[in-house]
C-alpha cells in the first residue's frame, strides 16, 4: 500500500502515569510494539512522548529517554501536557482533586529532553520534534513548510498551498454515509493575507532554521519584514532570539521556552 512510516502514540514507559492520562495501552504493549517494528522491515518511525504531568519526575523522564537512546528511535514528538477547557482534566484541576501543571517543571524537562537528545545526535529541528540526522518528517514538514497537502478520513485537513484550507467532518457516521452518496463533507476557509503572514510566523518560528527572511520578503514584501524586525526587536534585546548568517529570526534555547508568546506577540493584526 505505499506505507512506509509508522508514528506511535506511546506518551510514556510508566504505568501509573499511563492509567493516570487514561490511556488505552500499558507499557508491556508500548515496548512489543516498538519490538515488532524493529523486527519488521520499517525503519522509519517516530513515538511520542509527553512530558509535564504531575506524575512525571525527572528520573522517570531520563528513564522514558534512555528506552529512546537504546532502541534507536530514529524520531521523537516531545509534547508538553496543556490543560483544555471542559476536559476532565481541567475539572478535576479546578476541583483540587488531582495537581494542576507546574510549568517551571515543564521548562525543566524541555530542555533536559533537548539537552539528552542532541548529545545523543539528534537534531532538534522543530520545536517539538527530534531526529536522527536524514529522519526528519516529510508529512509534518509540509505543515511547517506551508505546502500543499492532502487530508483523507474523518477529522483530517488538506490545504492548497497558497489560501485554501478543509476539514474534513469528525463524525465517522455522517463522514461515510456522505461518502456512500459519493460526497466528501468538509468545511473550508479562504486565508487572508494576515493569516498567512500570521501562520507563516507561527511555524517558521519554531523550526531550527528559523523565519526564513528572503522567503518571508518573497511572499509579503520587504516593508511587512522591516515592521516585523521592529516588532521582534525586544526579544532581540532580552535574548531570546537571534539572526543568523541568512538573517532568518532563531529562537535561542531560553527563547524555545516562550515559543508560542513570542510567535503571538510577532503577529500582524
Amino acid at each position: 500500500l505505499g506505507v512506509n512510516r509508522l508514528s506511535l502514540g506511546i506518551q510514556s514507559f510508566n504505568n501509573d502515569e499511563l492509567t493516570w492520562m487514561n490511556r488505552a495501552h500499558n507499557a508491556a504493549e508500548a515496548y512489543k510494539s516498538i519490538n515488532e517494528i524493529l523486527d519488521s522491515e520499517i525503519n522509519n518511525f517516530s513515538i511520542d512522548l509527553i512530558f509535564g504531568s504531575p506524575l512525571l519526575n525527572n528520573k522517570s523522564l531520563a528513564e522514558n529517554l534512555n528506552i529512546i537512546l537504546e532502541k534507536n528511535i530514529p524520531h521523537l514528538s516531545c509534547y508538553a501536557l496543556t490543560v483544555e477547557n471542559k476536559t476532565l482534566l481541567h475539572r478535576l484541576i479546578k476541583e483540587k482533586k488531582i495537581t494542576n501543571i507546574d510549568i517551571d517543571k515543564q521548562a525543566e524537562q524541555f530542555l533536559l529532553i533537548e539537552d539528552t537528545l542532541i548529545n545523543a545526535g539528534y537534531e532538534h529541528y522543530e520545536i517539538s520534534n527530534y531526529a536522527i540526522p536524514g529522519m526528519e518528517s516529510k508529512h509534518n514538514s509540509s505543515y511547517w513548510k506551508g505546502s500543499a497537502y492532502y487530508g483523507f478520513g474523518p477529522s483530517a485537513h488538506s490545504f492548497d498551498g497558497k489560501n485554501i484550507r478543509r476539514w474534513n467532518v469528525s463524525n465517522n457516521a455522517i463522514y461515510i454515509n456522505q461518502l456512500q452518496s459519493f460526497e466528501i463533507p468538509y468545511e473550508e476557509e479562504i486565508l487572508s493575507p494576515v493569516n498567512k503572514m500570521n501562520e507563516f510566523i507561527m511555524t517558521g518560528i519554531r523550526m531550527s532554521s528559523g523565519l526564513k527572511k528572503m522567503e518571508f520578503i518573497k511572499q509579503f514584501g520587504e516593508k511587512k519584514y522591516m515592521e516585523l524586525w521592529q516588532t521582534a526587536k525586544p526579544f532581540f534585546d532580552t535574548g531570546k532570539i537571534v539572526a543568523n548568517d541568512d538573517g532568518n529570526i532563531v529562537l535561542t534555547k531560553t527563547g524555545k521556552l516562550f515559543a508560542d508568546g513570542i510567535a503571538a506577540e510577532l503577529f500582524f493584526e
